[in-house]
Parts: C-alpha cells; sequence; structure tokens
C-alpha cells in the first residue's frame, strides 16, 4: 500500500512538471506566432471587447470597497503611530502597486479565464481544433494568440481603472470616515509617490494577463473527458492561474523593491 502511494505521488508530481512544461511551450509559441502573419484583427477586437465585458463592470464595484479596506485599515494603523498626514501615500501607494493589480488579476483569471477555457475546450470536444489543423490552420495563431494579447490589453486598462475608483473609494471613505484632511490626503501621495509606483503596476496587470491566457489557453486545447472534462478543465485553469498569479505577484515585487530605490531614501 505505501509502495502505491508512493508511485501515485511520484505520477502526480511528474504529472504536474509535464503540464508546467507544456504550458511554458504554449506560452513560447504565443510569442513566436504574435509576429507571424497574418494577424486575426477581427478576432483580437471581438475578444478583447468580450473581455472587458465580462471584466469590467466587476472590476469596478470590487474596487470600491477594496480601496476603502485599504484606505481604513491603513488609517487606523498609521493614526495608532501619529502620522496621520500619511494616510493618502499609504493607501494610494498600497492600492497602485498591489491591490489593483492583484484585483485586476483575479478577475481576469476567473471571469475571461474561464470563459477562454470554456470556449477552447468546447471547439475541441467538437473536434473543430482537429479540423483546422486538417484545413492547414494554426490554432494557436487564430485563436490563443488573438485571447491571450486580448486579455493582456484589458488588463491593463482594467488596472488603470481599478487604481481609480480604489483611490477615490479610499479618498471618499478616509475623509468622511475617519477625518482625514483631504489637502493632507493628497500632499503625502504626491510627496512619497513615484511614477515607477505607476507603471510597475501596469507591468505587473500585463504579465498578469499573459499567465492567466496562455493557462486558461493550454486548459482549454487539453480538455478529458468530453462535457464534464471541459467543466474541470476551466475549474483547473482558475485555481492554477490564481497559485501562479500570487507567486508571480511576490516575485515582481521583490525585484521591483530591489531595482527601484523609495522616493526620499
Amino acid at each position: 500500500m505505501a509502495g502505491a502511494a508512493r508511485s501515485r505521488s511520484f505520477r502526480a508530481v511528474e504529472g504536474a512538471f509535464a503540464q508546467a512544461g507544456n504550458i511554458v511551450s504554449l506560452f513560447l509559441d504565443v510569442v513566436r506566432k504574435t509576429f507571424k502573419r497574418p494577424f486575426h484583427w477581427r478576432e483580437f477586437i471581438e475578444q478583447s471587447w468580450f473581455i472587458a465585458s465580462v471584466s469590467i463592470l466587476p472590476a469596478a464595484l470590487v474596487s470600491i470597497p477594496f480601496g476603502a479596506v485599504v484606505a481604513l485599515q491603513a488609517g487606523s494603523l498609521i493614526k495608532q503611530l501619529g502620522a496621520e498626514s500619511f494616510t493618502g501615500a499609504t493607501s494610494v501607494l498600497a492600492t497602485v502597486q498591489q491591490a489593483a493589480p492583484v484585483v485586476t488579476a483575479l478577475l481576469i483569471a476567473g471571469a475571461a479565464g474561464a470563459a477562454v477555457a470554456a470556449d477552447l475546450g468546447s471547439r475541441t470536444i467538437r473536434e473543430e481544433i482537429d479540423a483546422m489543423e486538417v484545413l492547414g490552420v494554426d490554432p494557436i495563431q487564430r485563436l490563443v494568440v488573438p485571447r491571450v494579447l486580448g486579455m493582456v490589453l484589458v488588463a491593463i486598462l482594467l488596472n488603470g481603472l481599478v487604481s481609480v475608483v480604489g483611490i477615490a473609494g479610499g479618498y471618499f471613505f478616509n475623509v468622511l470616515l475617519q477625518g482625514g484632511t483631504p489637502g493632507a490626503y493628497l500632499a503625502s501621495f504626491s510627496a512619497l509617490a513615484q511614477l515607477p509606483d505607476l507603471w510597475v503596476g501596469e507591468i505587473k496587470a500585463a504579465i498578469f494577463g499573459v499567465i492567466a491566457g496562455v493557462i486558461a489557453a493550454y486548459k482549454g486545447l487539453h480538455p478529458k473527458g468530453g462535457p464534464k472534462g471541459v467543466g474541470e478543465a476551466v475549474n483547473q485553469s482558475v485555481v492554477i492561474t490564481f497559485l501562479v498569479l500570487f507567486f508571480a505577484n511576490l516575485v515582481i515585487t521583490l525585484i521591483y523593491l530591489q531595482i527601484v530605490p523609495a522616493k526620499g531614501a
């Protein structure tokens, strides 16, 4: 029994590494075929619009309480330390650098990623992908590349939206509920914030969009067991994407803090 359990564990680990390698291989194919002609602009625009339509409203609704929680928690902690004048800088930088990219990534992976995985999975079990290959049409270039690039574009735009709405929500709740001063809130932000803080948020959003798009496409192209397998592939794509996104966020944050010194340091 113990030997069988070890054998199953070994096969599971081996399968996980094989799947990671296949996802990396698909990512390299997407990068290579992005610059291959012809580029399918119509598919790219349609997919970008679809991804935006399922993500904009949830992103706006989530960013308001998210920004409010960050502002209220930061304001409460800073008030205990006697540094109320830095509440604006703390809440805004936390929103721009961390909260906005993460919220954007979760919504892109949960809403758009699930839709992409379901769409490609249904095409796969209907043998549309095989038919395209028989006809000499590359499914990676025709279907995957426009969807991945669409998720990247929408992720970058959504990150800006979430940042603006989150900052506005934090400003409102800090001034209204915690008795903060509007001038001090904005002055502290301008004193400590710098342009790379905005760039790192946009870079995170773009990278998260690539990760979500590639993983969703891979799972959609490799479902197992018919319609039930498509549902399982959708669930797996969301879970795997969440895990990879949080790890990628940690790595990018560590690199950014080492490369870009804090303002005034």
